[in-house]
């Protein structure tokens, strides 16, 4: 257990008062009704509210005992921020009412005003006043408040609150490590395309595929079960013109890319190509030319039930977002990008990897290749996938569970790692996840949760729920191979 002392922004904000009734007379004493007029500019830290840890908060009048402040305040911030208006209750009038407290000795009710804006004014009447953050940023406002103090003298507002903190119970190491993994060049419609494969349906083929690029290539029989219509084609050839494809010729032809949104896939269906004796031999461009070719009777297809997954990396008019801060620590945020370089000249790319727990505790590494919504793809910096949302009735999508508080962490939400249902060498092993939230109902009382089976202990007793991930009413589902960062 860690004890830290914060002192309260109002502290700060007291002397600043009394200073200014010496020097203006702008403080007038009304017996116990006191006048406030002053500007002041505050930095931010950790809201220390229970169950609010993964907010940033400014206090403008700090609670205090039978203090109760009314009046007008102007503010701007370099962050789009809440107001939040506390008042005194005692524990029989909560009733199901929001509140927010640091010890649950004095617990207050909350009202919050979501401007979703850097600067307004607002008139308030309650037991504090404050700014808060809608993320987890720091910012810095300048605030000018003209009001009235009425109960406790001011002298009595200068505070320290004293805040008993959980450590984590498991302070884990490499919890982001780099993982560098070998491209493949391919084609879209005359326009190169670099690519990685990190998982196949069949065993054969990922050998080929390991063999080839030197680096595993993960066995996931599970994509075999996704349906054809919902892939991408990606052409393979076996004979024809010389060159560096899978089987050491041309370059695999794509039918899609990210650009073209409602049908890109990194689920790649794979079709090979033979040319037929006596056909002259060309390079192909593009998917329409490939397909034109088969039905002239110049080559053949074998439409093999292999699935790989293949994510595009550089496409012809875009590629995958490179992070601007490519230092990697044990606590970064998932926001940003997943990518820390892309070397064309040695047909690499370097991805973040990420810890967590298979479902029997057992440490895994994951990447991220796209997402759907586009919202959590665009914020993780990947490529959002719309084809996704027809993956998860079958069972080539397996669930993900991450914490929505509880213990802070290095988790996608700022808390402890996340679980899977599954891992690698599983049967059922997919890199197609859907995402499921855990919520502590006492975050007071969190512990580390290491495997599936506790997720469901403690689900079963309600000190969590569990629900499916639905930003914008849509199910999260993200493409996060399993692998070996340090083969």
């Amino acid at each position: 257990m860690k004890k830290f002392t914060a002192i309260a922004t109002i502290g700060i904000l007291a002397m600043g008062i009394l200073f200014t009734s010496l020097a203006s007379d702008q403080f007038v004493d009304a017996g116990s009704r006191k006048k406030i007029h002053f500007t002041q500019t505050i930095n931010s830290s950790q809201d220390p509210g229970i169950g609010y840890e993964n907010h940033q908060l400014a206090f403008i009048l700090s609670p205090n005992e039978g203090t109760l402040y009314d009046g007008s305040m102007t503010f701007t911030s370099s962050e789009s921020v809440e107001i939040m208006v506390l008042h005194e209750i005692n524990s029989e009038e909560i009733l199901g009412q929001p509140t927010w407290t640091i010890n649950e000795n004095s617990v207050y009710g909350l009202s919050l005003i979501d401007l979703q804006k850097n600067s307004g004014s607002f008139e308030f009447t309650g037991a504090a006043v404050a700014l808060r953050s809608t993320n987890s940023n720091e910012f810095t406002a300048t605030v000018s408040v003209d009001g009235w103090i009425r109960g406790q003298p001011t002298e009595v507002i200068m505070q320290k609150i004293e805040l008993e903190k959980k450590e984590p119970v498991s302070l884990l190491s490499r919890t982001n490590v780099p993982v560098t993994i070998p491209m493949y060049k391919g084609i879209f419609d005359g326009g190169e395309v670099n690519y990685i494969i990190t998982d196949s349906s069949d065993e054969d083929f990922a050998k080929v595929l390991s063999n080839k690029q030197e680096w595993n290539v993960e066995m996931a029989p599970t994509l075999s079960n996704i349906p054809e219509d919902v892939l991408q084609k990606l052409f393979v050839f076996k004979n024809g013109i010389k060159g560096n494809g899978i089987y050491g010729f041309q370059d695999e032809v794509f039918s899609s890319t990210p650009s073209q949104k409602l049908d890109y896939s990194a689920l790649n269906s794979v079709v090979e190509v033979t040319w037929k004796t006596g056909q002259k031999e060309i390079l192909f461009e593009s998917a329409a030319e490939v397909v034109a070719a088969e039905e002239s009777g110049r080559i053949e297809f074998d439409k093999t039930k292999i699935v790989i997954n293949a994510s595009q990396i550089i496409w012809p008019d875009g590629q995958m977002i490179i992070r601007s801060d490519k230092k990697i620590s044990d606590i970064m945020p998932y926001e940003g990008g997943q990518i820390i370089e892309i070397n064309e000249d040695e047909l690499t790319v370097t991805f973040v990897s990420h810890r967590g727990w298979g479902p029997d505790g057992k440490t895994i590494y994951y990447i991220i290749t796209d997402a759907m919504p586009s919202g959590p793809a665009k914020s993780m910096g990947v490529v959002s996938s719309l084809t996704s949302s027809e993956i998860i009735t079958y069972t080539g999508a397996l669930d993900f569970f991450q914490f929505k508080n509880g213990i802070k962490g290095s988790g996608p939400l700022g808390f402890q790692p996340g679980v899977s249902n599954a891992t690698l060498n599983d049967p059922n092993y997919s890199p197609i996840w859907r995402i499921h939230l855990v919520e502590w109902s006492n975050p007071e009382s969190a512990k580390i949760l290491e495997t599936k089976s506790d997720i469901d202990a403690f689900e079963a007793e309600n000190f969590v729920s569990v629900s499916v991930a639905r930003p914008t009413s849509t199910d999260y589902i993200i493409n996060g191979p399993l692998i070996d960062p340090f083969q």
